[in-house]
């Protein structure tokens, strides 16, 4: 008896589907790194998708079928270099920002997001160099860069709102003036510059980012 055609095929599709999904993604990962690489080693401007194509070992419209454009991919950098990974979680749902949401005094609250600001300085420092530079070299990369300055902001009033939430008369400031202290030393170059350009422990960092921001607030 002669084997139904459709059917050999469809079982076909059915388990190669979830292998073909996970080479995809595996293709993407190794684009992403890439561009990771490249962008900050050469700068955004100076980098084509066929030095990532070749960086990753992939054909060039390979890098344009994953991506469409260049600004596409170096979001995708950007989200990734934050998040630690693919997965479509916002970072304020990732287990390593939890210990914010759940302090329960300010200077919890503080300690935990001064944590927070460590392990995202320690994988997207130099990605958020990088795209300031770009900034100043077009429109989607400038566009890019304010976005972030907006995310930076919004998880600074997320704190703020947090520890307002647990006393309201916590810190002595109003509260955009006390969500501009935040937002200021929430930014990844002050873990470019004292970690990775003065030497300082990521213990030290933490802490001494902590003290900032308690003391800037006049948190009791």
């Amino acid at each position: 008896m002669g084997v139904n055609r459709s059917a050999a095929d469809g079982g076909r599709r059915r388990y190669d589907s979830p292998l073909r999904d996970q080479r995809a993604r595996q293709t993407r990962q190794a684009i992403v790194a890439a561009a990771n690489r490249l962008f900050v080693l050469r700068g955004y401007a100076a980098t084509s998708f066929a030095d990532i194509a070749k960086d990753a070992g992939v054909a060039r419209p390979t890098v344009f079928a994953a991506f469409g454009s260049k600004a596409a991919l170096l979001r995708e950098v950007v989200d990734q270099a934050l998040a630690g990974d693919d997965e479509p979680v916002p970072v304020a749902d990732r287990p390593w920002f939890r210990p914010v949401r759940e302090g329960r005094t300010p200077r919890a609250v503080l300690t935990a997001y001064a944590e927070v600001c460590r392990i995202i300085g320690g994988r997207a420092a130099e990605v958020f160099e990088m795209v300031r530079r770009a900034a100043d070299e077009g429109p989607e990369p400038a566009d890019l860069w304010e976005t972030m300055q907006r995310n930076r902001r919004a998880g600074a009033t997320m704190v703020v709102d947090l520890i307002e939430a647990l006393e309201p008369e916590a810190h002595g400031l109003d509260h955009e003036r006390a969500v501009d202290v935040v937002w200021v030393f929430n930014d990844p170059a002050h873990y470019r510059s004292l970690v990775r350009g003065c030497g300082w422990t990521e213990q030290e960092y933490t802490t001494w980012l902590t003290d900032q921001m308690h003391h800037a607030l006049g948190a009791g």
